[in-house]
């Protein structure tokens, strides 16, 4: 070993190894590239635009999201205050909450900055 393999971008762990192109962590079994985890900056959440969110900014929906589970849809346009960042379930990385609807998690690919 030449080089010192980087600790798993998810758990932190320093147990990764190289499976072809890809780093892989033995402990929760996340995979990826390390070419593009070091060029991503250190992992910071930016809206559809591009633009970087931060914990108590205001966004905007700029997609209708169907509320799994239920009949309630989230419109285009609609505002949301004070949200909160996280490593949400299946991509969901803000939490929020919506008026007329209450605690949500979404998914930044669909807001932007307002």
């Amino acid at each position: 070993m030449t080089d010192a393999l980087p600790p798993c971008p998810e758990c932190s762990e320093a147990y990764s190894y190289e499976q072809g192109a890809l780093l892989v962590c033995p402990m929760c079994g996340h995979e990826w590239n390390p070419e593009e985890t070091e060029s991503t900056g250190g992992g910071q959440i930016t809206d559809a635009h591009g633009t970087p969110l931060a914990d108590g900014d205001s966004i905007t929906v700029i997609k209708d999201l169907k509320v799994k589970g239920s009949s309630l849809v989230v419109k285009v346009g609609t505002k949301v205050k004070n949200i909160r960042l996280g490593d949400g379930f299946g991509g969901h990385d803000i939490d929020c909450r919506i008026e007329g609807i209450g605690p949500m998690q979404l998914k930044s690919e669909y807001v932007k900055k307002s």
